[in-house]
């Protein structure tokens, strides 16, 4: 039970008919559907789609095998890129990545190669007798990677590839960061990021710790002195504050703590739900919260957001979702107080609008009140300054609330490197996370590769 929300009443629906409403987003193709799809690949020369994939997946190669009927080797192609492949493929924003740069997306075609679901096709299909990738000849070296997430799953996987030993230490009882714990339940179903982990960790050389809490039970400084190296993907672990008086009351909670519960609970059912909410943001954070809220049964569910709908970091797409989910998006409006009841608890909020003046967002002075037995804050995660707090850690160099690192995500600490969220100075993508571990684990394989043959001469 989440503690903020104890004296709210629970689903009305039974489990089953509530599991019902969590299966797939998108269904999968069929095996006629993918090979047709695929054949309306151009396979294009410097293909566009390839160049604005963060993690430089090779698409018309993937699906040219898809056409030939080589599931293996698309799959192959694909993992090799991200071995994050089968869950990017479902919560990957394709349509402003791949598919907008298709060159098939134009008015004549109406609709781009649906790449993200044949990437799916090919990674649920894939049938190999061992893992696809093997360990180089061992190195000897054993690193450190904090936080068993995207970047951290990629950086280590790649690194196990490169020869070396790694311990991972992740403060959850789960491996997946993210697409465990914070991806909507219908996004990722079927144990799906669980499944994924086990598939990677076949490459061997990786042993992961659980319980493990940087800034807690466990210390930069002494992860330091035992390893050749440490990899931090330990993402945003704060939930910002809208700064308002009683924002700590129950019925108020950061989205990302009930989507957390709602992804691990056994019976839908016993989850509380509101009958109104009120989501504070405009990423996919809170299109997220708002259609599972909804889906739960809440009857009156409103996103508010400050700026324009064409503002929204959460794309066209994941907007339509909501809406399709009869999720109200109200736009111009900025949280101005909470509302509470004669007991404490939250009865709404009241809002003040706004607009644009000069390019500068400004109130106006008018204001609005909105019932709610639950608000939901989607505004953004910080980096937790607790688990970057011991002496070592607390030298690290900041850009804002991120952590600072170079082009080869090298920290200001010798021999500590960094991404995945805690980094990203763009969209908080899982795909984005992946291609940091990735590189990350290159360049810390090079630097000691360079450590090693300087000492020896």
């Amino acid at each position: 039970m989440i503690e903020s929300l104890k004296h709210l009443g629970t689903a009305s629906d039974g489990n089953e008919t509530l599991a019902a409403r969590f299966t797939d987003l998108a269904p999968p193709l069929t095996a006629r559907q993918a090979l047709i799809e695929s054949e309306r690949c151009l396979y294009c020369y410097d293909a566009p789609c390839t160049r604005i994939c963060p993690s430089e997946i090779d698409v018309a190669s993937f699906i040219r095998n898809i056409a030939h009927d080589n599931i293996n080797g698309a799959a192959k192609v694909i993992l090799q890129a991200n071995i994050l492949g089968g869950s990017c493929s479902r919560v990957c924003p394709t349509e402003i990545l791949c598919e907008q740069a298709c060159v098939r997306n134009h008015d004549a075609e109406a609709q781009p190669v649906k790449i993200g679901l044949l990437q799916r096709h090919a990674i649920d299909h894939m049938h190999f007798e061992k893992h696809p990738f093997s360990r180089a000849a061992a190195t000897g070296r054993k690193i450190a990677v904090v936080g068993a997430g995207p970047a951290g799953l990629a950086c280590a996987h790649r690194l196990a590839m490169m020869g070396n030993q790694v311990e991972i230490f992740e403060s959850q009882s789960k491996p997946g960061g993210l697409n465990e714990y914070g991806i909507a339940k219908y996004k990722l179903t079927d144990n799906y990021a669980q499944r994924e982990v086990e598939f990677l960790l076949q490459i061997g050389g990786i042993h992961i710790n659980y319980g493990q809490t940087l800034g807690k039970n466990l210390q930069l400084q002494d992860l330091q002195k035992k390893y050749a190296a440490v990899f931090l993907g330990i993402g945003l672990g704060a939930s910002r504050a809208l700064g308002l008086t009683g924002e700590d009351a129950a019925g108020l909670l950061p989205a990302v703590d009930y989507i957390a519960e709602l992804r691990q609970v056994q019976d839908l059912s016993s989850l509380p739900v509101p009958t109104r909410a009120l989501v504070i943001g405009a990423g996919n954070t809170a299109i997220d919260m708002a259609v599972q809220i909804a889906r739960l049964g809440a009857e009156d569910v409103t996103i508010v957001y400050r700026r324009g709908a064409e503002a929204m970091s959460a794309t066209g797409h994941e907007q339509d979702i909501a809406k399709a989910n009869q999720v109200r998006i109200k736009t111009w409006a900025q949280p101005h107080s909470v509302l509470l009841d004669d007991a404490g608890k939250v009865r709404g909020m009241r809002f003040e609008k706004t607009k644009l003046d000069g390019g500068k967002l400004v109130a106006t002075g008018e204001t609005f009140e909105l019932s709610a037995d639950a608000i939901f804050k989607a505004i953004g995660q910080s980096l937790d300054t607790h688990s970057i707090n011991d002496p070592v850690a607390a030298n690290l160099q900041k850009d804002a609330d991120k952590i600072h690192v170079d082009a080869q995500f090298r920290t200001s600490l010798p021999g500590v490197y960094a991404g995945g969220d805690c980094v990203a100075p763009d969209q908080d993508l899982t795909v984005q996370a992946v291609q940091h571990g990735k590189l990350a684990a290159a360049a810390i394989h090079h630097d000691l590769t360079l450590q090693l043959e300087a000492k020896h001469g």
